[in-house]
Order: C-alpha cells, then sequence, then structure tokens
C-alpha cells in the first residue's frame, strides 16, 4: 500500500475548506444542521434538542483502546468526546455527556489544539465521537490545526442520524466514517430516541457515507487508513431487527462492509422508561445475531473482545 495522505490536506491547499466551513456555519441560524431541524439561531445563543450553540462542547480526549481493531492499532484512536448529541437515545452508555451535559465549552483553538495533541502522542487517527451537531465548529477547528501539521486520518463516529446534504460538506474531509445503525422500526426507535425516522435518515446517510469513501481499507499494519465501519448495538429481544439491517447493508451498501456487531447492551440512563430495554443482553441474543449477520452476508465483522457474563 502506497504513502498515505488525509483527505482534507487537499481540500484545505485548493481552497475548498473554506468554502465548506462558510456553507457550514450558516446552517447554524436557523440550525438545519441535523434532521432535527430545530431551526434556533445558533449564533446568537439559542440551542435546540442538541443544547449547543455556537460553540462546540467536550467531554475529554484521550488515546482510546477500546474501539475497532483497525482504529486502535497500537497506539490507540486519539478520541474526542463531544458533549450533548442530536439523537438522545433514553439508555445511552454515555449518558452523563449526551443527556447531562458533562464537558465544557471549547473554542475552534482549543479543538484544534486537542487533534494536535493526540496526533503528538501518537494516535492513529482523530476519532469525533457524536459530531453530528458540530460539524461546522469541527471544520473551522481543522482549519486552524492543518497549518500547524495535522495529517492522521479524520473519523466521523455518529448516531447515524444524519443529513445527506450535511454530510456532503465533509467530502474530502473525513477519512472514515464510523455510523451506527441502531434500529428499523418507527416504534422502537420514536420510543428510545423520539425519532421514528431514524431507520429511513440512517440509510439514506450510509449510502452518502459509502459514496464518499467506500469500503474500509485496512494497511498492512492493520490499521485503518480510509471506508466506512459501521456500528450495531445489538438490543435485547430482537428489538433492533438486526436482520433487516444486515439485509440492507448487504444488499444495498457492500457485502464487503466491515461491522462491528457489538454485545455490550446494558440498561443505562432512564432504558427502564422502555419495554424491553430495562435487561441486559443475553450471549444467545448475541449468537442469533451473528447468525443473522451472515446469513444476510455481512461476513467481515470486527472481532468481539468482550466476554459474557451468565446472570
Amino acid at each position: 500500500m502506497g504513502p498515505f495522505e488525509a483527505a482534507y490536506i487537499k481540500t484545505f491547499e485548493n481552497g475548498l475548506l473554506r468554502k465548506k466551513i462558510k456553507a457550514a456555519h450558516n446552517l447554524l441560524s436557523p440550525c438545519n444542521l441535523c434532521p432535527r431541524r430545530c431551526k434556533v439561531d445558533r449564533l446568537s445563543g439559542e440551542t435546540g434538542i442538541c443544547k449547543t450553540a455556537k460553540r462546540a462542547w467536550v467531554s475529554s480526549y484521550s488515546p482510546h483502546f477500546g474501539e475497532e481493531a483497525p482504529l486502535v492499532g497500537k497506539h490507540g484512536s486519539g478520541t474526542i468526546f463531544l458533549t450533548h448529541c442530536n439523537l438522545m437515545c433514553l439508555f445511552c452508555q454515555n449518558f452523563d455527556i449526551s443527556h447531562e451535559g458533562c464537558g465544557q465549552e471549547v473554542s475552534n483553538e482549543e479543538l484544534a489544539a486537542m487533534m494536535l495533541a493526540l496526533q503528538q502522542q501518537g494516535c492513529h487517527n482523530i476519532n469525533f465521537v457524536t459530531p453530528s451537531h458540530v460539524v461546522p465548529q469541527i471544520l473551522a477547528a481543522l482549519e486552524i490545526a492543518i497549518p500547524q501539521g495535522l495529517s492522521v486520518p479524520l473519523v466521523y463516529n455518529s448516531g447515524g442520524y444524519d443529513l445527506p446534504s450535511t454530510l456532503r460538506l465533509m467530502e474530502g474531509v473525513f477519512d472514515i466514517y464510523m455510523p451506527d445503525f441502531k434500529f428499523w422500526d418507527p416504534d422502537v426507535a420514536e420510543s428510545a430516541c423520539q425519532a421514528a425516522d431514524y431507520a429511513e435518515v440512517a440509510c439514506k446517510a450510509l449510502k452518502e457515507m459509502h459514496r464518499q469513501v467506500g469500503d474500509l481499507i485496512i494497511d498492512d499494519d492493520g490499521v485503518a487508513r480510509q471506508g466506512l465501519l459501521i456500528r450495531h448495538l445489538v438490543l435485547p429481544d430482537g428489538m433492533a431487527n438486526t436482520g433487516k439491517i444486515m439485509r440492507y447493508i448487504a444488499r444495498e451498501i457492500s457485502t464487503r462492509s466491515y461491522v462491528n456487531i457489538m454485545s455490550q447492551y446494558r440498561p443505562c440512563g432512564r432504558a427502564a422508561e422502555i419495554h424491553g430495554l430495562n435487561t441486559f443482553l443475553s450471549p444467545t441474543d448475541y449468537r442469533n445475531a451473528l447468525q443473522t449477520a451472515k446469513k444476510e452476508g455481512i461476513t467481515r465483522l470486527d472481532q468481539p473482545r468482550r466476554i459474557f457474563v451468565l446472570r
């Protein structure tokens, strides 16, 4: 495999990044950045569902070794946990960050400094966790970080609730997209995050992401350089409808899609309010999900690193 150059380098050098920053900035007032379309004036301090105004909020940033193997490599994935969220699942395992706002407001300069610090620590990538509501701020921070030497791949780690029009602004910027595809049934999505259109939105979002970056490319050292990596959290009693999600990925995205079928569901946050989600995932549920994925043609699966404890 030849030498790697992050997509955003060329986009910066040819002046396209500046145009993308301006277009994204305009989406903040009224805000039409994500499918919620809150239409608040974030530039003047108003906030909608994501509780974020003009500046991004960050909960923490550090090398992370619990992500998928191609992201972690030997030196970790440089994760920046962005505070708040545009999806707001009631069972979120980072409930204190997404719902309770654990974190602090940061300037674009501070966000750029975080990226550079993670790169200096040897991280293989910069991994933005829940970035959907702060795309303009990330793009603006990149314009600051690139002249200072930022060069590693960028990872867009979202809940999958993204508008294709916003994603198109990031073409030539993000090297790796890592969306969730959480659930298929509108009733479950409405109960969990008041987004009955979740599956419809996620289908379009994943198609746009794949159009931009293709299937996941992993270098000779086992590290991801470019492409789409899809996450799917298995829910108890088949509530996520894993089969239909895997069928969609295989038929409409690619049978070469790299998928992480995750086993770590546990009732967090306000999960007790949702019938069926107030229990832990069983080993049988997880095994069935894996078998279903393979049956639908998805075989490029991230290797699980968690062990079930039988109760």
